[in-house]
């Protein structure tokens, strides 16, 4: 025994993957914390959002990006800039595939993109708590033919099946190196951003169909009171006043509601009390306006604001 200490290992990593397979689950178990928002409904993800994973021997700097797909709006087209160029800039990709599907040709165009990049990548198998175990093997079969990749590990991100697997694979093929970020340090993203997001995410919970998808929150103002707590200033931007009448509920119940399950989540994740007021504004084809998506944070990542 030579007594000499592994080295150790830092990098990032970027979750991609089809809108809906499961990325941002599957970022909150690895990180095993709740920073990402999860609906079931596709394209939840619009930024990139990054976690840092500290364990003694590596720094490992999680991605999770919208879920790749045909843009139909200029904020989608964003989303989908954002989630191809971060192939590149890592030092691992990891594809996320459901477990119940062989490769389509969403996959497909991701894996063209990937090997534009070079990046090394592996195969995740998501949702394998819903397959039966003989039906993988073809599909990680098919998926190998079409891309090298370094690595396929079947996981389940809703009940942790695999995990720690991924998690200490993912850390060997980190470079050796020192911390990117402050070891007390869990994520690089602002608290008003991530209060957005929470936000958001009761929108996306408690309303149905298509308001979620025409739906933005911006937190107008953010700031701690005297007595400790948190105050919170949020506009829910909608595209049609049906959606405001939607969003805003019988005699304010439902943005009441919102209100009070975000409260909770924000309070969680700031580690203080908070208070959150707030208003719905109706912003026509908000989607579609460079101006008003600069205005609410929504931009292609390294361009100047």
């Amino acid at each position: 025994m030579s007594g000499v200490a592994a080295p150790f290992r830092s990098g990032f990593v970027a979750l991609v993957g089809r809108p809906n397979v499961g990325k941002s689950t599957l970022f909150n178990a690895l990180l095993g914390e709740k920073l990402a928002i999860v609906t079931d409904k596709p394209q939840t993800t619009r930024n990139r959002i990054r976690g840092i994973l500290n364990l003694p021997d590596a720094q490992v700097v999680f991605l999770d990006t919208p879920g790749i797909h045909k843009p139909q709006h200029r904020m989608n087209e964003i989303m989908v800039k954002n989630a191809v160029s971060t192939l590149g800039e890592v030092d691992l990709v990891c594809l996320l595939v459901e477990a119940a599907q062989p490769p389509g040709l969403g996959d497909r165009f991701i894996i063209d993109l990937m090997k534009r990049a070079g990046t090394p990548a592996f195969l995740v198998v998501n949702k394998i708590d819903l397959v039966r175990r003989e039906t993988l093997l073809p599909l990680i079969d098919e998926a190998r033919g079409l891309y090298p990749f370094a690595e396929v590990i079947p996981v389940s991100a809703a009940t942790g099946e695999n995990l720690e697997d991924l998690k200490e694979t993912i850390v060997r093929a980190m470079p050796e190196g020192p911390r990117l970020f402050p070891e007390e340090m869990k994520t690089d993203q602002t608290e008003r951003f991530l209060a957005s997001e929470l936000i958001r995410e009761q929108v996306f919970l408690q309303t149905k169909e298509e308001v979620p998808y025409s739906t933005a929150v911006v937190v107008e103002e953010m700031k701690d009171r005297p007595e400790g707590t948190i105050y919170i200033r949020a506009l829910v931007v909608v595209e049609r006043e049906s959606h405001k009448g939607i969003v805003i509920g019988r005699k304010g119940a439902r943005l009441k509601a919102i209100g009070q399950a975000a409260r909770h989540e924000v309070e969680r994740i700031l580690g203080a009390k908070a208070y959150i007021e707030l208003f719905v504004k109706v912003k026509p084809r908000w989607r579609e306006e460079a101006e008003i998506l600069k205005d609410f944070g929504y931009t292609i990542e390294g361009e100047s604001s």
